[in-house]
């Protein structure tokens, strides 16, 4: 029986072969790494592809050298303009400095500095406006118009989506028994190129591979979209996952998502970090939040059955700061930090009682912190705030157990 074409679609796995001839020598065929803590949860094998190694920390050059390769002489005289948190504004940066273009890349206020700074280090020149990267991408078009500068789109152009989908070949080849491909989504354009490379191949060789996208539960505009057949913007995103921090998502992506990708799934903030933890400590791997959330999707247990796993890593660029924040919101999600305040009686001994209990109980006080003034403490009372290290949360159970049959009343603060 011959397999049913795809739908007429606005990118093609020829397409995605082109933009494959022309990243030779641009981007690195990044590696995998298997899993096997994560294949024991899931019960399959699982696999990590790594383009948090890629050139500039993330897979955005792929989309961004392919658009821009492809501009006319003319084009590439005018320059080109993008907007970004840091991850697109780094592609398009490299990409322009490859090809001899003039960058100029809006970021919003208050990105991260190492972002600004790599962003500049390989030539761009950068502005910042607005507060998100929506304002800063209405920026964008503005001085595009004004200008007559290309705008790169980090994920709404057909080019830069083939661009993505050459990840989706590499995988094939790596893990040809791959059963199920897990990416993050936030426009789409790298959830949509992979499916079209895949699922063509698949359809080629009479298989079937899922294609499943994992959104923040915070930023997913992807189910209610997909819902109504149609985009429907987000009032608000806020997520530790600024990669895919997207209120809005892409029509071409979209209308290539609706056709070919099997789920859309979510997951919560404490499973991001937990994960950007766990490949930390258990893969020796670097990865930004929004890098992690297939990984997020594994350990939260919102996909099953899927077979042998491949997992793209998206990206490691994450600003230090962050990284110490999101460590320890995920070691507390894990257990493994906890945070109680307790109020008591500002006397001699309360504290080293406490504390002889928290020793007592296996746990380790890294900080503690005195307050005798605030709206809920009396005269003669004080409150302490604790941190201590622990072994997970039947541990952090003891702790707060021993704690209370000695009278006192701590309230978590994380953990």
């Amino acid at each position: 029986m011959t397999p049913s074409p795809q739908p007429q679609l606005p990118v093609t796995l020829k397409d995605i072969e082109a933009a494959r001839t022309r990243l030779e020598g641009v981007i690195a065929n990044t590696p995998i790494e298997i899993s096997r803590a994560l294949a024991r949860q899931l019960g399959s094998d699982v696999f990590l592809k790594c383009e948090n190694l890629q050139r500039a920390g993330s897979f955005k050059l792929r989309g961004a050298y392919n658009r821009m390769s492809q501009l006319s002489e003319d084009e590439k005289s005018r320059g080109v303009v993008a907007a970004s948190a840091g991850n697109h504004a780094q592609g398009v940066a490299v990409a322009a400095s490859r090809l001899g273009i003039r960058a100029r890349i809006y970021m919003p206020l208050g990105v991260a500095l190492p972002k600004l700074a790599a962003t500049r280090s390989h030539g761009a020149e950068v502005l910042l406006h607005g507060h998100t990267v929506d304002e800063a991408l209405a920026e964008a078009h503005r001085y595009a118009e004004e200008s007559g500068a290309v705008v790169v789109h980090p994920f709404d152009h057909a080019d830069v989506v083939a661009g993505q989908g050459t990840i989706g070949l590499e995988i094939l080849e790596q893990v040809p028994n791959v059963d199920t491909i897990l990416t993050g989504v936030g426009g789409g354009g790298l959830l949509a190129g992979v499916a079209v490379a895949v699922k063509e191949r698949a359809r080629q060789l009479g298989r079937e591979i899922k294609i499943i996208g994992v959104q923040a539960e915070n930023a997913a505009a992807y189910p209610p979209s997909l819902a109504a057949d149609a985009l429907v913007p987000l009032n608000r995103v806020s997520t530790i996952a600024d990669g895919i921090a997207v209120g809005r998502p892409g029509q071409i992506p979209f209308s290539i998502i609706k056709e070919l990708v099997d789920d859309v799934v979510t997951v919560s903030e404490d499973a991001l970090a937990r994960a950007l933890v766990f490949l930390l400590e258990r893969t020796k791997l670097v990865v930004e939040p929004a890098g992690a959330v297939g990984v997020a999707a594994i350990m939260e247990g919102k996909i099953k059955n899927t077979g042998n796993t491949a997992v793209i890593l998206t990206g490691g660029n994450i600003d230090p700061m962050l990284m110490l924040k999101v460590i320890q919101r995920g070691l507390a999600a894990a257990g493994r930090y906890l945070v109680v305040r307790i109020l008591l009686d500002d006397r001699p001994g309360s504290l080293a009682t406490i504390s002889q209990i928290i020793a007592e109980s296996d746990a380790n006080v890294t900080g503690v912190d005195h307050n005798r003034v605030g709206g809920s403490i009396s005269m003669g009372d004080v409150a302490i705030t604790i941190n201590m290290e622990t072994k997970g949360d039947e541990h952090c159970e003891l702790v707060l157990g021993n704690l209370r049959a000695a009278g006192f009343r701590p309230v978590v603060v994380h953990g």
